[in-house]
């Protein structure tokens, strides 16, 4: 039997690559017991919905029972009614968005025509966006129309409520920001709607 040059390749690689794993001293054991034990195995898992766009797919989040209880891996709910387990490109990004060291913990604050942010308490953020809203409202607040009738409104502001809400809960919501924002809406409309 003649030796081409296909089989003596498939021997000298197959030889060297049995020299380079068992009869150096390789001991693959380690690698294939942690191969072999299961990411999510002692995680615990939540049902949870993804929070960007208005149609609230489901979302499983497993995290850490002991230790840091950090997140671990999350991916779509297969058993959800909406999305059957699928996610798009900002929900399957969901485990980038909560496990980031890059995320902002503190508000920052730049001033006008500066170039620079800088870190401020919250304190000072909050104070200043109740500020910046009772000087807007106080602005456009209409005490009485034109015909004489009292409706203390606002027209100059707005209000859009969280896409992981359903239409129950911004109606919740609607009495407690009907005295300071006229246009209240739900980003969540447009997926109830459609599903009528």
């Amino acid at each position: 039997m003649a030796l081409t040059r296909r089989r003596f390749l498939q021997l000298t690689g197959s030889a060297c690559a049995g020299v380079a794993i068992g009869g150096l001293g390789f001991d693959l054991s380690p690698i294939e017991a942690h191969a072999r034990q299961f990411k999510l195995e002692h995680a615990r898992e939540s049902k949870t919905i993804c929070p960007y766009c208005s149609v609230g797919c489901g979302a499983i989040v497993h995290t850490r029972l002991e230790g840091d209880r950090r997140t671990l891996n999350i991916e779509g709910d297969p058993d959800h009614v909406i999305n059957q387990g699928a996610l798009c490109s900002k929900g399957s990004g969901l485990y980038q968005f909560v496990e980031n060291e890059n995320r902002l913990t503190r508000p920052m604050y730049r001033a006008p025509y500066s170039t620079e942010w800088k870190t401020v308490s919250w304190e000072w953020a909050l104070d200043q966006i109740a500020n910046r809203i009772k000087k807007t409202r106080d602005a456009g607040f209409i005490h009485k129309n034109d015909a004489g009738d009292i409706v203390n409104r606002v027209t100059n502001l707005a209000s859009m409520v969280s896409a992981a809400l359903d239409m129950r809960s911004a109606g919740c919501i609607k009495p407690c920001c009907a005295r300071w924002a006229w246009f209240i809406s739900n980003t969540r409309r447009g997926c109830d709607t459609a599903q009528r």
